[in-house]
């Protein structure tokens, strides 16, 4: 459970990055909704607790409870429906004692350790059919109940991440093709579907969005916040306002954005740190998972490499996730900007979840 590592095998540039990103997005949060700044700061430290502790247990020894931990993270999403706490529309966190958190955020990182034991134990047989409809069946439910909260955002990064890492876990090129020949013309028939008003897939807030990131001009009310953000991005242009500035103008003094310290964190850091600040942002993001993905090569299993590019897959698609709604790449959806936005069980669990991989980094392979 516990082993004696060597101090010079642990990755202090990941850290380094991680930490540089977590103390720029509390000065951002600071200058969006200063109330929040400290609760962040509060998350920062929990963070960096759960992170240390996490990285000196051996993974490998915590994925021998990989089927419980799948069970942990399906109880969790069930008891959302059950006993969720309804904010904007929307059940998907869990009060316990007068804590809040949001169960969705904690089941990435349980996922990403499941799947990277499930893989493990199945690298032999990963391309046989029924492998792969069981690993599509446990990911299925898990992606269903995240929907049913509903978290459309959520749901569409999970998937991503799952396959990133059925495909890092040795599913061949072959079947790759052959999904993507099939899936194709399915998503652009699914979409079509989709699109129609009579539609009950979808909620109508999240059609509505779409047909407001589609046609702005007919829907200016719900199309209003993505034009603010981009408005905001490109009025920082490259040195940005400031932090802390009182222009009445600003996307944040102006309440022009609702909510500017969590989806649209990213809009205020371009207002007030210009392309600059963007770009550091991007960069640090790109550091991270890069790291992450160099730790898993060396890994000394496949389970071990499966937790890093699983890290790497999450902190890469929700950053393209995030930054693609707030300059209006994408439809709005509510997903955190990883280690920026304001969010204790966001911030926490990708914590954790660097806690993993810098466990893993600890037990590469010797050469």
């Amino acid at each position: 459970m516990l082993r004696q590592y060597k101090l010079s095998d642990y990755n202090f540039r990941l850290i380094l990055w991680v930490l540089a990103l977590s103390i720029l997005g509390i000065l951002i949060i600071g200058s969006a909704r200063e109330s929040s700044q400290q609760k962040q700061i509060y998350g920062l430290i929990l963070g960096i607790t759960a992170m240390i502790i996490i990285s000196l247990f051996d993974y490998a020894w915590i994925l021998n409870f990989y089927w419980l931990i799948y069970l942990v993270g399906a109880f969790l999403l069930i008891a959302v429906l059950f006993v969720g706490v309804n904010v904007n529309g929307a059940t998907r966190w869990v009060e316990f004692g007068g804590f809040r958190f949001q169960p969705s955020d904690i089941v990435k990182i349980m996922l990403i350790l499941f799947f990277a034991k499930f893989f493990d134990q199945h690298q032999d047989d990963i391309n046989h059919v029924k492998t792969i409809f069981m690993s599509l069946a446990l990911i299925g439910i898990q992606l269903l109940l995240i929907f049913k909260e509903p978290d459309l955002s959520t749901s569409i990064v999970v998937a991503a991440v799952f396959c990133a890492l059925i495909f890092c876990g040795g599913l061949t090129y072959k079947i790759v093709g052959g999904i993507l020949v099939v899936c194709i013309p399915v998503a652009v028939i699914g979409i079509s579907i989709l699109m129609q008003p009579d539609t009950e897939l979808l909620q109508n807030y999240q059609l509505t969005r779409i047909y407001a990131w589609l046609k702005p001009e007919e829907y200016p009310q719900e199309a209003m916040q993505q034009t603010n953000s981009i408005i905001a991005i490109g009025s920082g242009q490259l040195y940005g306002k400031g932090l802390n500035n009182d222009e009445v103008s600003s996307v944040k003094n102006g309440n022009f954005i609702a909510e500017p310290q969590t989806d649209f964190i990213f809009a205020v850091a371009g207002e007030e740190l210009g392309f600059i600040g963007c770009c550091m942002i991007v960069l640090l993001e790109f550091l991270i998972a890069l790291e992450c993905l160099l730790i898993g090569r060396r890994a000394k299993e496949l389970s071990g490499t499966l937790i890093c590019c699983g890290m790497a897959s999450l902190i890469f698609f929700q950053t393209f996730l995030n930054i693609s709604v707030a300059t209006g790449l994408l439809p709005n959806t509510g997903i955190t900007l990883p280690f920026v936005s304001y969010g204790l069980t966001s911030l926490v669990s990708f914590y954790i979840g660097i806690g993993f991989v810098l466990n893993v980094g600890l037990q590469t392979k010797k050469y």
